[in-house]
């Protein structure tokens, strides 16, 4: 917090130079925004750094200097850009310091509410050597501003200008954040809403994406009744609950259409009169329509108007709006300068694999000289600074909550970080990582409850009896957990510990313990004891052994390679003693011991055939299947290797859990397991069941897969659903409740985009319509990947029944079955009359694997929305707040890129709409404001 306040401090001072710096048209040096390896000829003006890797940050870096992302549609030579660079290069001192006094921060950023970014270390935004044909859409004030809208389309408008208003609706939404309300109603002769949503709904990523596709499939027709669609969204206002929190603070009324003769001033003067909601306008196409209704419309409700001539106006105009709302703000000066944490984003800058990062916020004001001016009057722009996720969890004792204990964090959207089960594949780092806590858990009442307590800021404990899926997502498991969570004090976060029973202690190791060890076994010196058994030459005297990957020490990166990660250990240990200060002592303590003790097991295992040569499971015990259920279960677990057609490869693995009680206190220390050859043991069970081709002998695990069978053809099955291979036979071991099954969402997957296919003759072909970025990036029809909703159903054993008997009846025939749980295992022995015997019994095959969905229905969802809690704070309207008299200072999008994508017009879609935003923003404006921006 110190190093934010000082840069919040230096910063200002420079704050009220740019007044007068905004009037220079002044040339600076600029960091330039080519690729790191582009061979382009350089340009006189531009300063190019010498760029070398840096591990913090695992790319190209230097520290010498700050550099600057200007967005792809703002012009990089225009006076106020211009003007921002030479102004900001003095925070390049202080960035610096900052790093010097907290070396441990990572980027240090200034985003500007013209859309430029200064950030620091200076870094190449795109590395084409692992970015190949990226297009750069990125705009730092899509992540600043959190609002909520409501949308109204009309049905009159036609051809290209429909599509375009559809694709400016799309760049509205993505302007909301989770902390806004929105919804959508188009109008002709009528008003109707767009989605089957009845009142506002929280906009966030799922229900934006609901909208959208309502809004894509909106047609024209008929005549435009301004009337109707404007009291349809006062009613949608109107109805917003208490419980909404922050959506009573500021209600907005946005209009995109090509214009019209009516100006429905009675539903104004019924509805607005106190000019509480704001109307904002955007004459959408070029045309010939009178523009007078709709400026006046903003006008006289406090609102202001726009022009979106062409799609390279959208993205400009779109967001102009956030400088009008933002003038409260600006007036309420210190109030408003609050820091701020938003959700968890993928670093823009490191695109090789997702970093989890966290903003903190501080906006800054440009209020200075001249206030009396409505230009002064406009948000100066937000310092940030990255908060690593990974850097969070490597201050935690991980290793001492045992692998199935863990730690998250809650915001009060009830979103997760630092939960285990956060792990995002979606490629788009502009979207949001959002993710409830109850689709991270299998939700049950008592969750529910708890996540309330948190979002409010209590403390508490609660033990829980859960359902916990595995790792791998194939299972689900009955266990204890303890749930103690407490607020984070100066932050809206809450924070919770998770532990089962058997990790509320855990063994705390030192150097004399292994000492006092090696005494007990006998061994003739400490270093053969533990050096010896992790010699990769002495595997076949001791046993084929693995160590997890883990941060043993600071100056000993683990790798994804056993073998060479297991020798690089064994070079550090010989080089350097355990208790080294670079070194998490306890833990190397640990590994140490038990290095030593299972060093005997060896003498059990001689003479039998060595399986790690083979070995395909994870070594870092805390993400491995097999393990955690393992603890959490008290029997035998008998696991399959999971099924792929591909291959020939089967083995089941067993699996049981080591138990030590000491007085009173009872932990589990380790797992111990048997690798089995699936011919030696289907040979011998097709010999036990007397092979007869009317009886099908088959066992199953707790998941319902296939572990062994009395017949030949199912040797290639092993590992595979059983509802893929005998659906009949799976549906009533469902339905006699053998099985229970639970059906769970992943919201965080990523599929291919969907191509639909033709209509029929007589109707409108359809096809897929690729974006602003597919058509700029050259490589989108090889690399185009989209976020989507997957579901997966899992079975398990919900009951203690041992027997189960039933009858198959099918249309012609009827089939027995009987099945047995077996005793200390998870597994079932299930046998019934054949399948080949009753082919009449078809029935469509149960899909178990994660498959493409559309999720829960988002309408039933918004009749019963989670609890959340909205911001405090509300600037809705400033009396200091003076009205423009003049247009505002605006930027035009680039001429090349607004006449390419005007080129491409007929690839897009567009709408009227009526938008009701609400926001923590207002404006006062008077009926001179209007604004032509001409993209062309």
């Amino acid at each position: 917090m110190h190093v934010m306040s000082s840069v919040r401090v230096r910063v200002c001072v420079r704050v009220c130079a740019c007044e007068g710096l905004s009037q220079e048209h002044v040339s600076v040096p600029v960091i330039s925004s080519l690729d790191s390896n582009d061979t382009e000829v350089k340009k006189p003006n531009r300063l190019y750094p010498e760029f070398k890797e840096d591990e913090q940050f695992r790319r190209l870096i230097s520290y010498n200097t700050t550099a600057v992302h200007i967005p792809t549609d703002i012009y990089e030579g225009s006076t106020i850009v211009l003007n921002e660079l030479n102004w900001t290069d003095a925070l390049e001192a202080v960035f610096r310091k900052n790093k010097e006094e907290d070396p441990t921060l990572l980027w240090q950023v200034f985003g500007s509410a013209t859309g430029l970014a200064r950030y620091f270390p200076a870094s190449p935004w795109m590395d084409s050597r692992k970015t190949p044909n990226k297009i750069d859409l990125y705009d730092v004030r899509h992540r600043l501003s959190p609002r909520p809208l409501s949308l109204q389309v009309s049905g009159s408008v036609s051809g290209l200008t429909l599509k375009l208003i559809h694709t400016s609706v799309n760049e509205m939404l993505e302007t909301l954040s989770d902390d806004d309300y929105v919804n959508v109603v188009y109008f002709n002769d009528k008003a109707v809403k767009a989605a089957c949503f009845q009142n506002l709904v929280q906009a966030n990523v799922r229900n934006k994406r609901f909208l959208k596709d309502a809004v894509r499939n909106i047609s024209a027709k008929g005549i435009t009744n301004y009337k109707g669609g404007f009291e349809l969204a006062f009613e949608q206002l109107s109805s917003l609950n208490v419980t909404q929190g922050r959506a009573l603070c500021n209600k907005i009324i946005m209009l995109f259409t090509d214009g019209g003769e009516e100006r429905a001033q009675e539903i104004f003067q019924k509805y607005n009169a106190d000019k509480k909601v704001r109307i904002f306008t955007f004459s959408v196409g070029q045309h010939n329509y009178d523009k007078g209704p709709i400026q006046w419309m903003a006008c006289t409700n406090k609102g202001y108007y726009y022009e979106i001539p062409s799609i390279g106006a959208i993205r400009i105009n779109t967001q102009e709006y956030l400088d009008v709302l933002g003038r409260p703000m600006v007036k309420a000066n210190n109030k408003a300068k609050q820091v701020q944490w938003t959700n968890v984003y993928q670093d823009a800058l490191v695109l090789r694999y997702y970093i989890m990062l966290c903003f903190g916020l501080i906006p800054l004001f440009l209020d200075c000289f001249f206030s009396q001016r409505p230009q002064n009057q406009l948000i100066l722009g937000v310092m940030a600074i990255d908060v690593s996720l990974d850097d969070i969890k490597r201050l935690t004792p991980r290793f001492t909550f045992g692998p199935n204990g863990y730690y998250f964090a809650i915001d009060p959207n009830g979103y997760v970080l630092l939960h285990p089960n956060l792990c995002p594949k979606n490629p788009k780092f502009q979207e949001p990582v959002t993710l409830d806590f109850l689709d991270a858990e299998l939700e049950d009442e008592i969750k529910v409850e708890i996540r309330t307590n948190m979002i409010n800021g209590e403390t508490g404990h609660r033990t829980v009896h859960t359902l916990v899926k595995s790792q791998d997502e194939r299972y689900i498991d009955r266990s204890e957990r303890s749930y103690t969570y407490a607020p984070v004090k100066g932050t809206d976060y809450s924070l919770a510990l998770v532990l089962p029973v058997y990790s509320l202690h855990y063994i705390h190791t030192t150097i004399g313990d292994t000492i006092t060890q090696a005494k007990w076994w006998c061994l003739e010196s400490l270093f053969f004891l533990f050096s010896e058994s992790l010699q990769e030459d002495k595997f076949e005297e001791y046993g084929y052994t693995l160590i997890a990957p883990r941060e043993y020490c600071k100056d000993l990166k683990p790798s994804k390679n056993n073998t060479e990660f297991l020798m690089d250990f064994n070079e550090y240990i010989d080089r350097k003693t355990p208790n080294n200060p670079l070194c998490n002592v306890d833990l190397v303590n640990r590994l140490l011991l038990d290095a030593g003790i299972t060093s005997d097991l060896v003498k059990q295992w001689r003479d039998q055939m060595p399986a790690g040569l083979d070995w395909t499971e994870d070594p870092e015990t805390y993400e491995s299947s097999f393990y955690k259920r393992s603890l959490d279960n008290d029997i035998y677990i008998f696991t399959p290797t999971p099924y792929q057609e591909d291959t020939n490869s089967k083995s089941i693995v067993s699996w049981n859990c080591n138990v030590v009680l000491v007085v009173w206190l009872w932990w589990l220390i380790a797992v111990v397991g048997v690798k089995l050859d699936i011919s030696t043991w289907m040979t011998n069970f097709i010999n036990a069941t007397l092979k007869m081709n009317h009886v099908d002998c088959v066992i199953l695990d707790d998941g319902g897969f296939l572990v062994m069978a009395n017949r030949d053809e199912y040797i290639g099955q092993i590992g595979q659903f059983f509802g893929m291979i005998d659906p009949i036979l799976m549906v009533n071991l469902v339905n006699m409740s053998l099985f229970t099954l639970n059906k769970t969402y992943d919201y965080q997957s990523v599929c291919d985009p969907k191509r639909e296919s033709k209509g029929s003759a007589a109707g409108l072909r359809s096809v897929y319509v690729p974006t602003i970025a597919d058509i700029l990036n050259v490589g989108w029809l090889a690399s185009a990947a989209e976020s989507c909703i997957t579901e997966q159903t899992q079975y398990f054993y919900d009951n203690e029944e041992k027997s189960f008997r039933g009858t198959l009846d099918c249309e012609n025939c009827s089939r027995m079955f009987h099945a047995e749980k077996l005793w200390k295992t998870n597994l079932v022995f299930v046998i019934a009359d054949a399948k080949l015997t009753c082919m009449s019994c078809d029935h469509k095959p149960l899909i178990q694997a994660e498959q493409p969905s559309e999720g829960p229905d988002p309408c039933e969802m918004a009749e019963k929305p989670r609890f959340r809690k909205g911001p405090d704070a509300c600037f809705d309207n400033n009396e200091r707040v003076v009205p423009s008299s003049s247009f505002p200072l605006s930027l035009s999008p680039s001429f090349f890129l607004s006449f390419f994508l005007s080129l491409s017009l007929s690839l897009f879609l567009s709408i009227i709409l009526c938008i009701s935003v609400h926001l923590s923003l207002s404006v006062c404006l008077s009926t001179d404001m209007f604004t032509n921006l001409d993209a062309s």
